[in-house]
């Protein structure tokens, strides 16, 4: 089995920064790639931006220049530094993990972006 647990999520002013982490622990060995995707209300759920156990990285059109994803191999652990936030980036954040007999994903993280 395999956990995700996102973490870092809240309320952010337009503009403003926030980075969001995924813990993952259970059985994560030879996945193909972990990632971000978003869903806000009434929505369906979007990728928000990937990176594959080699470390290639992939963005979502819009998020690209505005957000970063990175890994931590040693504390197994995907964030996401999300900068020039924007109201539109109100959604729920879910980190999922790809791999045999996956995907895999956490619970969500809020974020809310307003004045």
């Amino acid at each position: 089995q395999v956990q995700l647990v996102e973490s870092g999520g809240g309320l952010a002013q337009p503009g403003g920064s926030l980075r969001l982490s995924c813990a993952a622990s259970g059985s994560i060995f030879s996945f193909t790639y972990m990632g971000w995707y978003r869903q806000a209300p009434g929505k369906q759920r979007e990728l928000v931006a990937t990176i594959t156990s080699g470390g290639r990285t992939n963005y979502a059109d819009s998020m690209a220049g505005r957000f970063t994803i990175s890994r931590d191999n040693a504390k197994n652990t995907v964030y996401l530094q999300m900068n020039s936030l924007k109201p539109e980036d109100t959604a729920v954040y879910y980190c999922k993990l790809q791999r045999v007999g996956g995907p895999y994903w956490g619970q969500g993280t809020q974020v809310t972006v307003s004045s």
